[in-house]
């Protein structure tokens, strides 16, 4: 098919930060940053979170953004337009493909997650949480599990907003609502951290999460810092590369990567401030893992002074978080449906919108009536594994690390020396030269290091 000519642009230098950080402040930068940072030791694994951002993260993130911007068009366009412009293998477009796999997958059990926080901010309204103890807090979310219906009603509110506000377009939809969430995402956040230092024992939470304990490291505690800070921007399916596509090319890439990594590492500390605090106050535990948010927090909001307000509050952060995320994740997918036919936007949106909900219909049921089902139970590593396991690995496990690795290779070792020297916008060649070292060794062995530790 031929593709269509890519006509998108961002207005504003301010629409691009938008639209960047939304993507890497996502639901897995407040909620998984807290609960893998409360199950390895608080202010260590923040330390080496931190570290592992500068040098690894926004390196390769540079790295992708700096690809998009040379391509402007869908993670797969581009590459086309790359193998036209700069001779690279064609075969490249396999990489836009699976990305667009793993962008697809990682959409369709998003939503779902996603939908139980619009679901806990409703039941949280009608006082749900009010003075819940830890038996009423599990009783609440298996009967959210438990119910289908329930969780695809929310499944589709969560689609039908990330799609509503794609069909709209780049300017008048994407840049729009993104440009009020963001805002809007921060002012909750600083709500609830104010909540915290007036109401909670601010104290001992900023101990945990800023005060590192060298006698608690150990390389587990190092993986997962170099994973969750790789991961929480989106390196490696295409989504970074997709808004720097959208990009001037008078728009520095190292100095919005900069800012996008400083931003993610802000918000998911000043989430962590906002939610230990509340934690050791009601006497519970920082490192009870992904349950954290839904079987901690809302027995702490039953209990704690204003909880009927700041319950609600919570939930709608972690909703607006998601959609964040959602909005330009899903933007990826239409703007690759767009470039290869010519049916308008809304169709575009529609027909995709349909595809993911039927999609995540299969991690729905992987909590409820499929929970028995295990695919791949003849294989001991995952024997235990429903459908939405098996999605989760594949996408967070298998390729977005391998995307992670294909981007750095593109970036330092095919493309062109002189093009990537004035893609990145690195000003002074010293710096360059360092990043240059960094997406060529350190990122991709820490990476491939990373992805053969959670294979097996």
């Amino acid at each position: 098919m031929e593709q269509q000519v890519q006509t998108h642009r961002w207005s504003s230098y301010y629409t691009f930060l938008a639209a960047s950080i939304g993507t890497a402040v996502g639901i897995a930068n407040i909620w998984k940053f807290t609960y893998v940072a409360g199950a390895n030791g608080g202010g260590m694994f923040v330390m080496l979170y931190i570290v592992a951002m500068a040098f690894i993260a926004v390196p390769a993130l540079i790295a992708e953004m700096m690809i998009g911007q040379r391509g402007g068009r869908s993670v797969v366009g581009t590459m086309r337009i790359l193998s036209q412009r700069d001779g690279i293998s064609k075969h490249w477009e396999l990489y836009g493909l699976l990305a667009l796999l793993g962008v697809f997958i990682v959409l369709s059990f998003y939503a779902v997650i996603a939908g139980w926080t619009i679901d806990y901010f409703v039941i949280s309204l009608r006082g749900a949480f009010a003075n819940i103890d830890s038996e009423g807090a599990a009783s609440l979310f298996d009967r959210l599990q438990s119910d289908p219906v329930r969780m695809i009603m929310a499944q589709a509110a969560f689609l039908l907003f990330t799609a509503g506000s794609v069909a709209l377009g780049l300017n008048k939809g994407v840049e729009r609502i993104l440009g009020t969430l963001i805002p809007t995402l921060f002012l909750l956040i600083l709500a609830l951290l104010g909540y915290a230092m007036f109401y909670a024992d601010f104290a001992a939470g900023v101990e945990f999460l800023l005060k590192p304990d060298f006698g608690s490291f150990n390389v587990t505690v190092l993986l997962m810092a170099m994973g969750q800070a790789f991961f929480s921007l989106g390196v490696g399916l295409g989504v970074m590369m997709t808004i720097g596509a959208y990009t001037d090319t008078s728009i520095s890439i190292a100095k919005a990567a900069v800012i996008i990594g400083a931003a993610d590492c802000i918000v998911a500390i000043l989430a962590g401030l906002a939610i230990f605090p509340i934690v050791f106050t009601y006497g519970l535990t920082p490192g009870e893992g992904p349950a954290l948010i839904f079987l901690t927090l809302p027995v702490a909001f039953g209990q704690m002074p204003g909880g009927q307000v700041f319950g609600p509050m919570f939930f709608i952060l972690m909703t607006f978080a998601a959609l964040t995320s959602s909005i330009v994740i899903f933007e990826t997918i239409v703007v690759w449906l767009e470039e290869y036919t010519s049916w308008p936007r809304r169709r575009l949106a529609l027909l995709a919108g349909l595809a993911v909900w039927i999609a995540g219909l299969a991690t729905v049921f992987s909590f409820n009536i499929w929970s028995d089902i295990k695919p791949l139970a003849v294989f001991s590593a995952f024997a235990d594994k429903t459908m939405f396991d098996l999605l989760d690995y594949l996408a967070s496990n298998i390729l977005m690390p391998l995307g992670g690795i294909v981007v750095c290779i593109l970036a330092a070792w095919v493309l062109p020396a002189a093009v990537v020297r004035v893609g990145t916008g690195i000003g002074s060649e010293r710096t360059y030269r360092v990043w240059q070292k960094l997406v060529r060794y350190l990122v991709p062995s820490v990476v491939a290091l990373v992805f053969f530790v959670n294979l097996f």
